[in-house]
């Protein structure tokens, strides 16, 4: 068995796979992350190796009780992917991001790709049907977007996503809502329009904390899976281990 293991910016995601089967996911803080993790040892006993990505500052004692327990993979930019790596500052590309890339290549073979990933930051990256990861863009998530309204004014208050019943914001809040859910979402369709305009046929995965809020407000046709990450985790320690 197989312990998946995403250290976010704010949370750490973590999953057991039986071989392309994920058993059980647990999501936690970073304090008392190796606590966390050691309880799912208890509860899934046959655990054998484990594969580790980070965006966020690892946590020591996490890392030394994965080495402990499991074979240890840590994805790093050194770590065979299954694409070329076309970016112009390869150094620069965040982990996750190369993760995905891999779970989109090795999930959908032959096509060309699209995976949006909703969560702090929404990040979009791209690779065509012949495998070459060619980029993408970086734009503030939803929560960001509440979070510098608030921040950067006077007199705007912290809200929190909400689908607005109306386009039209009837009052401050609404307004607010309207901005930051309806903004992003005419984002996520002009994105996606444009990819499909210059490549046809495209396959579009979205994941992330907020993939299954936005996912079902958009005009076009999408993969949704909030465990895109941890699966790819997955997808690439089998191809590894291939």
């Amino acid at each position: 068995m197989l312990l998946a293991v995403d250290i976010g910016n704010t949370m750490i995601k973590a999953a057991v796979f039986e071989d392309a089967v994920l058993v059980e996911k647990f999501v936690f803080d970073k304090s008392g992350a190796a606590e966390e993790v050691q309880n799912i040892f208890e509860k899934h006993p046959g655990i054998t190796h484990s594969m580790l990505a980070s965006v966020g500052k690892e946590e020591e004692n996490l890392f030394a009780l994965l080495k402990e327990k499991t074979q240890l993979l840590e994805v790093g930019r050194n770590f065979t992917f299954p694409f070329q790596n076309k970016y112009g500052t390869p150094e620069t590309l965040g982990i996750d991001r190369m993760v995905l890339a891999a779970g989109a290549v090795l999930k959908f073979p032959g096509r060309n790709r699209l995976v949006i990933d909703a969560g702090t930051c929404v990040t979009y990256d791209f690779i065509d049907n012949a495998g070459n990861y060619l980029g993408g863009a970086i734009s503030p998530g939803l929560q960001m977007r509440y979070n510098a309204m608030h921040t950067f004014t006077a007199k705007l208050p912290l809200l929190y996503a909400e689908m607005p019943e109306s386009f039209i914001g009837s009052s401050t809040a609404t307004s607010m809502h309207s901005g930051a859910v309806y903004g992003l979402l005419l984002e996520l369709d002009g994105f996606i329009a444009r990819y499909v305009e210059q490549y046809q046929e495209v396959t579009i995965i979205m994941t992330g904390g907020d993939a299954d809020f936005l996912a079902k407000r958009l005009k076009n046709t999408i993969f949704a899976n909030s465990n895109f990450l941890l699966e790819s985790l997955n997808l690439l320690y089998l191809y590894t281990n291939q």
